[in-house]
């Protein structure tokens, strides 16, 4: 089954690490992407810039809204994420629990719904 992994770091966090901590943060996710491909479990992971260079669109009867991130009143946000492939969801929550940035916010698992064309 496919999962993706939904990392979300504090508001309160961020830029509160030092540079040796990021550091060793950064290698300890490349390390942890390295095992990932490994097991044949990593499907795709990338970080994501911080919310201020976010947008978000809405189309409404054919017209386009856009707005300008921070969009949302919120002490986390969506820092990056991992799509990853795993036997079973006990599976899934033991790869999600060793995403290095689970130490310092949280990891969201869910399940990917694969869709499919109606008949």
């Amino acid at each position: 089954m496919r999962y993706v992994c939904l990392i979300y770091n504090s508001a309160d966090t961020d830029g509160t690490l030092t540079s040796a901590e990021t550091d060793a943060l950064i290698k300890a996710h490349f390390s942890f992407d390295d095992t990932l491909r490994q097991n044949s479990a990593l499907i795709y992971a990338d970080a994501l810039e911080m919310p201020d260079k976010a947008s978000v669109l809405r189309v409404r009867d054919g017209h386009v809204s856009l707005t300008d991130g921070p969009y949302v009143e919120t002490k986390e946000h969506l820092a990056g994420f991992y799509v990853i492939e795993a036997a079973d969801d006990a599976e899934a929550r033991e790869i999600a629990a060793s995403i290095p940035s689970a130490r310092y916010g949280a990891v969201e698992l869910r399940p990917v719904r694969l869709l499919t064309l109606p008949e």
